[in-house]
């Protein structure tokens, strides 16, 4: 089970994370995680998405049992005050590298950002016209 104090029970939570969060992405899962306007001094708060595609209710509750147990095992590699949602593919039915994927995408999330997120301006090939 996860510890009360990082769980989040607030909508609002869980749209900050998404929406202004960084996003990293695996086969089984995908982690949105938000430093920014949280408290620094806060402990770090998880939630959890798994919908209807992942399975039915048995297969749903399952998997959110598993990400459960994998994010409590992991809680000191999160930085205060994160806001973290892990959202469930339909591939984590089952899966057995759940584990494995939420490293790597949590991970890819902590990697401090280079400034260009691939969006945006093209960046032109030397001899290509502009266009």
């Amino acid at each position: 089970m996860l510890p009360g104090v990082h769980r989040m029970r607030h909508s609002s939570e869980f749209s900050a994370a998404v929406r202004k969060g960084r996003r990293a992405g695996r086969q089984t899962l995908v982690i949105h995680l938000n430093r920014t306007g949280s408290d620094p001094a806060a402990p770090a708060r998880v939630g959890f998405v798994v919908s209807k595609a992942v399975g039915p209710a048995v297969v749903r509750n399952r998997v959110k049992r598993q990400l459960r147990h994998i994010t409590r095992e992991r809680l000191a590699a999160l930085p205060s005050g994160a806001l973290v949602v892990v959202r469930a593919n339909p591939a984590a039915a089952g899966s057995t590298t759940l584990a494995t994927d939420f490293d790597d995408a949590l991970a890819a999330a902590l990697r401090p950002s280079t400034g260009n997120s691939g969006r945006g301006r093209r960046s032109q090939v030397a001899g290509e016209p502009r266009g």
